[in-house]
């Protein structure tokens, strides 16, 4: 019998972090960088493709971008997210049996921006896996292990002596391939990718992963910082930099398979 996976994140919070991102994203400057490069790149991925694709569930695509295109080109597609909005489906990846992940007939499932906070990522897998046609596709892109080093330095100089929980663990290229593996799925891929981004101060970057849903959803998670505290993290971010901008690095982890015939 199989343990339950340890509780690293608060489904709760997750939840409450899509739906901030949900408003925060309606704001014309809103930070999108991420989930705009997930979405080029399945599109530059499908255009690959041999097979045709009638049906294609879409996990996370905030303002239906690619629902669009993928519509555009006569496929079926369903939306879904963990706090869905207008034209969304509620979708819990790690629920026993997860609507609609239960149809069992997508030629195509992509999920942008959203596996990198469930605490049973094989399952996830297993799910969507499962809700493949033989032959489907499935595209997974998320924040990966390579992501934020100056904010996760900053952070340890800001809680000096005793470090707390403040930013995610993360999957890195070679942990996605093994996890597509045991998750069943054929023809495994896992490549990784970076977008590099300056910014002037601290607050910004926090700005930018609220408003992209990238902040803390951990479930136990560290204290607030007192104001000595976050004065240090910002004085020690910025001293990463040079000129008053620090380059932030985001890696985009990306595992993509098939379900076998």
């Amino acid at each position: 019998m199989s343990s339950a996976p340890p509780t690293i994140f608060a489904p709760n919070r997750r939840r409450a972090a899509r739906a901030r991102m949900a408003a925060l994203q309606n704001r014309p400057d809103a930070a999108r960088f991420m989930l705009d490069d997930m979405i080029e790149d399945v599109q530059e991925r499908l255009a690959f493709l041999r097979h045709p694709v009638r049906r294609a569930l879409l996990i996370g695509d905030r303002h239906g971008t690619l629902a669009t295109a993928l519509a555009a080109a006569a496929i079926d597609v369903t939306r879904a997210d963990t706090a869905p909005t207008a034209g969304e489906v509620p979708l819990d990846e790690e629920a026993p049996f997860p609507a609609p992940l239960t149809a069992q007939g997508f030629d195509l499932i992509a999920s942008l921006s959203t596996l990198d906070t469930v605490n049973d990522l094989p399952g996830a897998l297993i799910h969507i896996r499962r809700a493949l046609v033989p032959g489907g596709l499935a595209i997974i892109s998320f924040a990966g292990a390579g992501s934020l080093p100056n904010l996760r330095a900053a952070m340890l100089t800001a809680d000096a002596d005793r470090p707390a929980a403040r930013v995610h663990p993360a999957v890195d290229v070679r942990s996605g391939a093994q996890l597509l593996q045991r998750a069943g799925f054929a023809d495994p891929v896992a490549d990784s990718r970076s977008i590099d981004v300056a910014y002037r101060s601290l607050d910004r970057l926090v700005g930018d992963l609220r408003e992209q849903a990238l902040g803390n959803v951990l479930a136990t998670p560290g204290a607030p910082l007192g104001k000595s505290a976050l004065a240090r993290a910002r004085a020690a971010f910025l001293k990463q930099g040079a000129g008053g901008r620090v380059v932030e690095r985001f890696e985009i982890v990306t595992l993509s398979g098939r379900r076998s015939a």
